[in-house]
């Protein structure tokens, strides 16, 4: 037959081929394979606490239209954050930041609203920009600065963001609130007509990012 050498051969390739196996003290050991495995998820439940943690410091409110970046490392007061709105604390420094959207019931401009906020609030400066956005600042009477911005969605609802931090520790966190109210951006809620969703980005566009 043609095949018999082919065939005659097969046992020797079969141990030539065991013969270039590597030698078993080569091989891990078990415990060495164990802590691999152990390494390589500890360092992929990091990377996903990572992501997550990016994640979380943008809330976006679909419901009710509008997005807003939170400080790295805050946390959020599940009890006082609902449906319309969150609030993020820094844990043990006395700051926190409520970002809320509200209906406007009288249909109020938003200079009504702001006068209405000036009458809680002590030493408040600000300036509007445009007729959909009002920033500015105020103290709480209570050692607290208090850093504002309102935006009017077209429907006529309002979102307040407001970044209470101690008067002391000013200096540390001015340039936070700045950033986190420029990060504020309202959108046509969800479901909203197609009326109300046209001049959205008047007010977004008002302050850059």
């Amino acid at each position: 037959m043609k095949h018999a050498p082919l065939i005659a051969c097969l046992p020797i390739l079969l141990l030539a081929a065991c013969g270039r196996t590597e030698p078993v003290a080569d091989m891990p050991s078990q415990e060495e394979l164990a802590a691999a495995a152990n390494a390589a998820a500890a360092n992929a439940l990091e990377s996903q606490q990572a992501d997550d943690s990016a994640d979380s410091r943008n809330y976006v409110n679909l419901d009710r239209g509008f997005s807003v970046t939170l400080p790295e490392g805050w946390v959020m007061d599940k009890g006082a954050s609902n449906d319309d709105g969150i609030v993020y604390e820094d844990p043990g420094a006395g700051a926190d930041v409520r970002v809320f959207w509200q209906k406007n019931e009288g249909d109020e401009t938003l200079q009504q609203t702001v006068e209405a906020l000036n009458s809680s609030a002590e030493g408040v400066d600000g300036d509007f920009v445009g007729d959909n956005e009002y920033r500015g600042t105020a103290n709480d009477g209570e050692g607290n600065n208090v850093a504002v911005r309102l935006l009017r969605q077209p429907g006529g609802a309002i979102v307040t963001a407001t970044f209470v931090y101690p008067e002391m520790l000013s200096e540390q966190y001015q340039g936070i609130a700045e950033k986190l109210l420029d990060s504020l951006r309202v959108f046509a809620p969800r479901g909203a007509s197609d009326e109300t969703q046209m001049p959205a980005t008047a007010a977004n566009a008002a302050q850059p990012s």
